[in-house]
């Protein structure tokens, strides 16, 4: 292919990038790409990928196609902290609510909610809780009840276009923990009902094992230190394990690893 006709592919790709189908731009992308020569790809890839970012399509094309498509739009990133002592009190009750929304596509940040809780059985926290997770007694005093963060929670996914039959997303957390036994179970204990979206999820311990073939008995260290990835923040900080499973995810997807929901349905 000469680079004469190299150009005219490239410049047929972005006059026609408007009325592009959007899924099979990484696949034109390919196809060019296969038959140019190496210089006229190094002149004008970047070209391509300003071209498309005018159109509306925000990634660049690179970015598009360096990883296969997911299920879901978006992954709902959760990680919870809890009153906690030793021996265990009973009942546990969320205190730390963080959730990252997580664009399927470009699988970065898009959105954050988090707030702190406000427990009311042990309203007193444990020496041992605050050295676990770093939350002292006056990031809980005066804030909002569960069944009031539960109720922004859902505000926030209303805004955030999640509630839309048409949009598919998923919660994912480190272990089934945060939504098979604390979630429902302090529901209960105060009578209150659990979101449908919050009775389907993945488990990043199980898509870990699948992608890696070994199970990360220490949880986000072992996956940080199996993807050779730093640690972000404080172990046990509910908004920062949520960044560390975002990272973790996002590098799983650039390996190809495709996300699939882990737990059984209610």
């Amino acid at each position: 292919v000469s680079d004469a006709s190299g150009c005219s592919m490239i410049a047929l790709l972005h006059t026609g990038a408007a009325k592009f189908p959007q899924n099979l731009l990484p696949r034109a992308r390919q196809a060019v790409c296969s038959l140019l020569p190496a210089g006229v790809l190094k002149g004008y890839s970047s070209i391509v990928s300003r071209k498309l970012a005018s159109h509306g399509f925000g990634a660049s094309m690179a970015a598009m196609s360096s990883f296969p498509p997911q299920r879901y739009h978006y992954f709902l990133v959760l990680d919870f902290e809890a009153t906690c002592d030793k021996p265990q009190i009973h009942p546990q009750e969320i205190i730390e609510f963080p959730i990252l929304k997580l664009n399927g596509r470009t699988m970065e940040i898009e959105s954050t909610f988090h707030m702190y809780v406000q427990p009311v059985v042990h309203p007193q926290l444990t020496p041992f809780c605050t050295e676990l997770t770093g939350i002292i007694q006056g990031m809980v005093d005066g804030q909002p009840s569960l069944q009031q963060v539960l109720e922004r929670v859902d505000e926030w996914m209303a805004k955030e276009g999640l509630l839309d039959p048409s949009v598919k997303s998923i919660f994912v957390t480190c272990g089934d923990w945060d939504l098979k036994v604390m979630l429902p179970g302090q529901c209960q204990y105060l009578g209150l009902p659990v979101a449908d979206y919050f009775k389907q999820w993945i488990n990043l311990k199980k898509a870990y094992s699948f992608a890696m073939g070994s199970w990360p008995k220490n949880g986000l260290l072992d996956m940080n230190k199996g993807l050779n990835l730093q640690h972000i923040g404080r172990p046990h900080s509910g908004i920062d394990d949520c960044k560390n499973i975002a990272n973790i995810m996002k590098t799983l997807a650039h390996r190809g690893f495709i996300f699939k929901q882990t737990s059984k349905p209610f």
